[in-house]
């Protein structure tokens, strides 16, 4: 029944009807305040900063690097590289297993370096140390220099298994990173390729190109003649039959397996079978 237009119970019907359609209009309509508030967009500010900030330290600090190919140009001459030491090769270059955070991080208690070779392989980085040249190791049929085997077990001893530093500066034509290496040695930390020239059984790089040292050129040529004067390791022996590493390589013909001899070709075989013809 409808109320008379003067009852008071037919002015609470009108303002109900009111408020009935107001809030209906409101389902769908947007309160922008809500979004200037500040209990909204603090927390909402402050959640987006930490997530990007989380995945910007992950990429430059938490990632691990499995190979030298994935190293990007820009970690070069600004970045270093933290892992663990799985293989020596050679006199002057290992193989790393990259650990990035460290013990921080997990690494050696909640996460472990594979110790198989099977498990390694594609999983490490290959490093060259920077600014040293070891005696060479028997390579392609080309006989071993005097040294090398000092040397190479002498690199073993110091850093296999240990946990190191690479600064880096390059990736070399063989995908090695080239770079400074540092180990721990009790409270004080080694550069490694300067112990080897002071233990004698490396000399400075002299490459005429591509040669790497940082700030540590001359600092590593006083200590090679160091070791010259007190005949350390490769300078013990007479000098008229030292041959340095660059020399050695040279003289060889480098690192690199000796390429295929070319096969003649079909026509000059015939030609060489049945004669020119003429």
């Amino acid at each position: 029944m409808r109320w008379p237009p003067w009852s008071s119970d037919a002015g609470n019907e009108d303002s109900n009807k009111k408020q009935q359609i107001a809030w209906a209009d409101t389902l769908n309509a947007t309160n922008w305040s809500n979004y200037a508030n500040p209990e909204t967009v603090v927390p909402t500010v402050v959640l987006t900063a930490t997530i990007l900030l989380s995945v910007r330290v992950y990429r430059l600090y938490l990632r691990r690097i499995p190979d030298a190919t994935h190293v990007q140009p820009g970690f070069f001459r600004k970045r270093s590289l933290f892992g663990t030491v799985t293989r020596v090769g050679d006199g002057d270059n290992f193989h790393l297993f990259h650990t990035p955070g460290g013990r921080l991080a997990g690494w050696g208690w909640l996460r472990k370096v594979p110790e198989k070779a099977a498990d390694l392989r594609k999983h490490t980085i290959a490093v060259r140390i920077a600014g040293v040249d070891a005696p060479e190791a028997a390579h392609f049929g080309k006989t071993a220099q005097p040294y090398s085997g000092e040397a190479l077990t002498w690199l073993r001893s110091y850093i296999l298994g240990r946990r190191v530093r690479a600064h880096i500066y390059k990736r070399d034509q063989y995908d090695r990173l080239v770079a400074t290496v540092y180990v721990r040695n009790g409270l004080f930390r080694r550069d490694v390729g300067r112990e080897m020239l002071k233990a004698g059984l490396a000399t400075v790089y002299e490459a005429k190109s591509g040669a790497e040292f940082g700030k540590k050129e001359d600092n590593y040529r006083s200590i090679e003649a160091w070791a010259k004067s007190k005949k350390k390791g490769m300078w013990a022996g007479s000098q008229k039959d030292y041959e340095s590493p660059r020399d050695y390589k040279t003289r060889t013909g480098g690192t690199e397996e000796p390429k295929a001899k070319q096969k003649k070709p079909v026509k000059s075989i015939l030609s060489s079978i049945f004669g020119s013809g003429k």
